[in-house]
């Protein structure tokens, strides 16, 4: 290294890692690299270190040298932050800027006309900047990308715009190299692929480097002092014992799963703070502005606790933080280590995790999650096919830079690894839907986006056409989201008023609500607009709520006052039962690998002392009253239950797969005539209850399990279930929007979500009558069967059990079948009556699992 990079090392007390020296190495050789290391080893700098390098000789500043690529906003101001330390430190005459979402316009402007040297970002704003005409001028100069958390990227549709995005970059500066960094990856060589051109049948790897593992993470279970739950997911026994952990640590991050169970956590957490510890929440439905004011509190060690879901999963650096904490199962080896990172960020000193399960079955994920970490094993996904939306999406945005000529950008598009295998008729396909929408829509102009000019080159069809692309550029497709919006100006009828702590700092106070009679708020004067801005939440969750009902969010109990357009004017109430906003996605499923432990596990009586008492006994009393699944063999219970017949089974495959399992088995029993009823699934088994006795046909042989659960109901069975469900729509309609075939955002307004809906079905239906080879619905059709149904996943399963099934006929129901059973019929009860509606019913169900 440069003397003053040395000297800098120095003085820091820091000697500079073998694999930092590494990159810097293949840098100056012109090579790309993949750098997997450890949370603490030093991979951010190590990424900058190169570009640092030639920054600091004149000759190198002449445009932007460096793009660095973050898959989240936060990420990317935290990046920036920690990069000015060196810059500063060592007086280096390095401009960095960050551009996201949030950048305002003047200064995205500013960016193209005079880049700085390195610029952070995102892939929705990289796809955005090569959609300009000024893209060759602003990237000519690049000589470095560096793609953090690369695992995470890669596995969505954001990772296929960034790979024809990273095919587009090569062509405009050849001699650009690129570097990945990640802690978690399964199969390097995906990865490594990922980061260089590739060409058809030579697939090429980029450098790899590597670094020793730091010190064995401590990660414990909570054993809890209470009664463990059977069901559900709100981990509320055990609220005590995680505000005791938060207050014992210095800082801690409470992790969960989904937003509404952040908001939950959060609202109890605040409910036993008698410490008045600074408790903050962080999750993707609040306002940009409170995010960043958490985030910066966090840096500057004002906040005991941050509640937060994966918004703050990856690469940030808390500094402080020394204890994370995760509410209910992380549902895969590689998501608890990328959370455990987040503590300490010192690759010599171990990171404390506690992991917290909510029921019964997560305490067996959550052992066999802390067995897999022990043992270094990942579970990232595997790669992924490119997606023809976002191939659609990505032609139309080169049509608005410059004019193409196809031959030259099929040549481009499969040089990125996603689409490598891409046959020349589903990219043909791809321009002839941009060009026209399809044969069954080019009698419409509006679907023309770019039109073939005399030279043969295709050009974007007017202006407006351009401008719609970048207001609707992106792969994430969010549900219809409603601004949630304070209000202000309205009188309370009650004249008292009652101070309580902010949910964001303890140490802040701010004016409660004033209840009427009906212990609901009571305003008089007109509904009035103005107030901040705390957040969106979706509109169907809103729509199920009345004026002066109640909710969490933010942390704080607000009352709706009405909604007027989009917007949920709101003000802030008292409630003993607050309803919790409900969110679509967000639920991981249960990974392959841990999967596998979890059936392990359960199947080996010896390991059970590594387990909390209370589930040893739960297990033993399953191997009393029924058995235990064999880890390799699928176990199936029957039982009659009041005029009813149950079928459980467990094959721990995921909640994914085990709800494509129970659709397809239950049309397979309609049509044997045991009259099923209906099914319902977690991430560990499934239940059916039918009129007809499926139990006593198994036991007298009449009906074979392996006939019931054979493959072939992934042949006719799936494609009629297809042919009848919402779901082909609703994926459709994802598709749709991510080609540019129903634009969301137009310049003064914005679809609703209502009316995008109501487009695309006319469409699909169209489609599905006059041309059912489209190309969105070839795509739709790829997205529910590798995504929302899980399929492969589940014909694994169903090949892996074949001769391999167990039927265990009972006369009642079976202890491992209460949480299964618990599922059923549930009703939406929110707050402390949830657990409490749960708890009742648990001790029902035991008791005759039993015998009592």
């Amino acid at each position: 290294m440069p003397p003053r990079f040395v000297e800098w090392f120095a003085s820091r007390g820091w000697q500079p890692r073998r694999h930092q020296l590494e990159l810097l190495e293949k840098a100056r050789g012109g090579e790309s690299a993949l750098l997997i290391a450890p949370t603490g080893a030093g991979k951010t700098l190590a990424g900058f270190l190169p570009s640092l390098v030639d920054l600091q000789t004149p000759r190198n500043r002449s445009g932007l040298h460096t793009l660095y690529i973050s898959p989240l906003k936060a990420l990317a101001v935290d990046v920036a932050r920690n990069l000015e330390t060196p810059v500063a430190d060592m007086h280096l005459p390095v401009r960095i800027e960050t551009r996201t979402g949030d950048t305002s316009a003047s200064k995205r402007m500013r960016q193209r006309r005079h880049p700085p040297d390195i610029l952070l970002t995102t892939p929705e704003q990289l796809a955005l900047l090569l959609a300009t005409a000024d893209a060759d001028y602003l990237f000519s100069t690049l000589r470095r990308v560096v793609l953090d958390e690369l695992h995470s990227i890669v596995t969505s549709k954001r990772g296929d715009l960034l790979a024809l995005g990273l095919a587009r970059l090569r062509r405009i500066a050849p001699a650009m190299t690129t570097v990945g960094l990640s802690a978690t990856v399964r199969d390097p060589d995906e990865l490594r692929r990922y980061l260089v051109a590739q060409t058809p049948g030579n697939p090429a790897l980029s450098a790899l480097v590597t670094t020793p593992a730091g010190a064995a993470a401590d990660i414990r279970m909570l054993d809890t002092r209470e009664h463990l739950p059977w069901s559900g997911h709100g981990g509320a026994h055990a609220m005590a014992e995680i505000y005791a952990a938060i207050k014992s640590a210095r800082m801690s991050l409470v992790f969960v799963n989904t937003r509404a169970q952040a908001e939950a956590v959060f609202q109890q957490l605040w409910t036993i703070n008698e410490d008045n510890l600074s408790i903050a929440l962080h999750h993707g439905s609040l306002d940009a502005g409170q995010r960043r004011r958490v985030e910066e509190a966090m840096v500057q060690g004002r906040l005991k606790a941050v509640v937060c879901t994966s918004t703050l999963d990856l690469g940030i650096d808390w500094g402080d933080v020394d204890l994370v904490i995760n509410v209910g199962a992380p549902k895969g080896a590689s998501r608890i280590a990328q959370r455990i990172g987040r503590a300490n960020h010192r690759l010599d000193e171990p990171s404390r995790a506690l992991l917290v399960p909510s029921n019964r079955f997560e305490v067996l994920e959550c052992r066999a999650a802390i067995d897999a970490a022990k043992a270094g094993e990942q579970d990232t996904p595997p790669r992924r096919t490119g997606s023809l939306d976002v191939l659609c999406q990505h032609i139309l945005g080169m049509a608005c830079a410059a004019p193409f000529d196809a031959d030259d950008l099929y040549g481009e598009v499969i040089s990125a690894e996603p689409y490598s295998d891409l046959p020349r008729k589903d990219f043909d396909d791809a321009v002839d839907f941009v060009a026209t929408g399809g044969y069954a829509l080019k009698t419409y102009d509006r679907f023309a986006k770019i039109k073939r000019a005399k030279d043969g080159l295709w050009r974007v069809a007017n202006q407006k056409v351009a401008q719609s692309y970048r207001m609707n550029v992106g792969t994430i497709v969010e549900s219809d989201m409603l601004k949630v919006r304070l209000v202000r100006g309205r009188k309370q009828a009650a004249p008292a008023q009652v101070r309580q702590p902010s949910p964001v700092f303890g140490n802040l106070w701010y004016p409660a609500k004033l209840q009427g009679s009906s212990g609901k708020p009571t305003y008089t004067g007109p509904l009035t607009r103005g107030g901040r801005v705390l957040g969106q939440i979706e509109e169907y969750f809103l729509e199920t709520l009345s004026p002066g009902d109640t909710f969490l969010f933010g942390g704080e109990i607000l009352s709706l006052q009405g909604i007027v357009e989009n917007e949920a004017l709101v003000a802030r109430a008292n409630s003993d039962a607050p309803k919790v906003p409900s969110y679509a996605g967000g639920k991981f499923p249960l990974s392959t690998w841990l999967a596998q432990r979890v059936r392990q596990l359960l199947s080996s009586p010896q390991a059970w002392s590594t387990l909390p008492g209370q589930v040893a006994e739960w297990l033993e009393l399953q191997r009393h009253f029924s058995m235990l699944p064999p880890a390799g063999d699928l176990l199936l219970e029957t039982f009659p239950r009041g005029n009813r017949f149950f079928l459980v089974a467990y094959p721990f495959e995921g909640r994914l797969a085990h709800q494509t399992l129970g659709m397809l088995l239950t049309r397979r029993m309609e049509r044997l005539g045991l009259k099923p009823m209906g099914f319902v699934a977690n991430d560990y088994a499934i239940a059916v209850w039918s009129l007809g006795d499926v139990g006593g046909r198994l036991a007298s042989g009449k009906l074979s399990a392996d006939a019931l659960f054979g493959e072939d109901m992934l042949g006719d069975d799936l494609e009629e279930w297809l042919q009848e469900s919402a779901l082909m729509k609703r994926t459709f309609r994802n598709c749709a929007v991510v080609a540019g075939l129903i634009e969301r955002r137009y310049p003064g307004k914005e679809k609703s979500g209502r009316q995008v809906t109501i487009s695309t079905d006319l469409v699909y239906d169209v489609l599905r009558r006059h041309q059912p080879d489209h190309i969105l619905l070839r795509g739709a059709r790829d997205d529910a069967l590798t995504g929302l149904l899980d399929l492969s996943r589940l014909a694994d399963m169903l090949a892996r059990v074949k001769g391999r099934i167990i039927h265990k006929p009972l006369h009642r129901i079976s202890p491992l079948a209460v949480p299964i059973m618990l599922e059923i019929g549930r009703e939406p009860v929110y707050g402390e009556a949830q657990e409490h509606v749960l708890a009742e019913a648990a001790e029902d169900l035991v008791r005759e699992a039993l015998g009592e």
